[in-house]
């Protein structure tokens, strides 16, 4: 076991940090990974074709290897070697994941969470009354971020403009898209529609009839900071804003991830997440999978608040 010293005004602690498991069975690993792409993945002619690809690659020995993290990088290269879905991993851990379905996703995003203020790291008022709110590291889980989010927007609700900075944003949950969305639209408006290979359903996301506190609406600016970092339903926040007309994007071009994904803990380190739906927006009838959300203002997402604030300035 290893040691993490962290220091904290005047006093010293250190914190154990697991020793990651090593893979005493490849085999099974890469067999189950294969298996879950096979019954899940939202593609399933892509799935045959790199179940087919893992397992020869396992058996040319490309696998052979005890770390965790070897393991996951090289496996990971190969799911994305054939569309380049970047949902599509199989993800390391350096803290060994709880069993179950989303279940590792779930314990990585509580962390972050509570380090975060719920994802609102930053509220501030900046000059000619232009609210700067900031959303990082993800969008969580609807259950657990609406009363930190229902804050934050109604604390900017009375500002002249609004900037939404998603810049270290790396995704999170669709229902908390919606659940933006509504501070900023005053009518019920179709957002998004995921289609579901498990059975074969599409279902639609909308904005609420009513919200927590008070709107911002559907009058005044936004403008909406991106990045490369900027990914998964961070994208389809600006995405969506961008085609209803909603918002300006600025800075720089996406990841490229539209595809949801639902994660099965292979290993005590190690994550299959597998995207298992794919995005249809009203507008565009296509997504952001690939392309990246394309700012309507681009500038190096260094630069993009200071370019949104001389927008705004006019």
């Amino acid at each position: 076991m290893t040691t993490t010293t962290l220091t904290t005004g005047s006093t010293t602690a250190t914190a154990p940090v697991p020793t990651p498991a090593p893979v005493t069975d490849v085999p099974a690993v890469v067999d189950e990974t294969a298996r879950l792409l096979t019954e899940h993945y939202v593609f399933p002619e892509a799935a045959e074709q790199l179940a087919v690809l893992l397992r020869r690659r396992l058996a040319e020995g490309a696998y052979d290897v005890e770390s965790a993290e070897e393991l996951g990088g090289l496996v990971t290269a190969d799911l994305q070697s054939v569309n380049g879905d970047l949902h599509l991993r199989l993800k390391y851990h350096p803290e060994q994941v709880p069993q179950g379905q989303g279940e590792a996703a779930a314990a990585a995003m509580r962390r972050d969470f509570d380090a975060s203020l719920g994802g609102v790291p930053r509220v501030e008022l900046l000059e000619g009354g232009t609210a700067l709110l900031e959303l990082a590291p993800a969008l969580f889980p609807l259950s657990w971020s609406a009363e930190p989010l229902a804050a934050a927007l109604t604390l900017v609700a009375r500002a002249e403009a609004l900037i939404l900075d998603l810049r270290g944003n790396g995704g999170g949950d669709p229902d908390t898209v919606a659940f933006v969305c509504s501070y900023l639209l005053d009518e019920r408006t179709h957002l998004n529609t995921m289609y579901a290979r498990v059975g074969d359903r599409y279902d639609q996301s909308w904005t609420l009839p009513h919200v927590p506190g008070a709107r911002f609406g559907s009058t005044k600016p936004v403008y909406v900071l991106t990045g490369p970092h900027t990914f998964s339903a961070a994208e389809e926040l600006a995405y969506d804003l961008q085609q209803l007309g909603r918002a300006t994007v600025v800075g720089e071009t996406t990841r490229g991830g539209a595809h949801p994904r639902e994660g099965w803990t292979v290993h005590p380190n190690l994550e299959a997440t597998i995207p298992v739906a794919r995005s249809i927006n009203p507008v565009s009838g296509t997504n952001w999978e690939g392309t990246g959300v394309l700012p309507d203002v681009p500038c190096p997402a260094p630069d993009a608040l200071d370019r949104a604030l001389a927008l705004i300035r006019g």
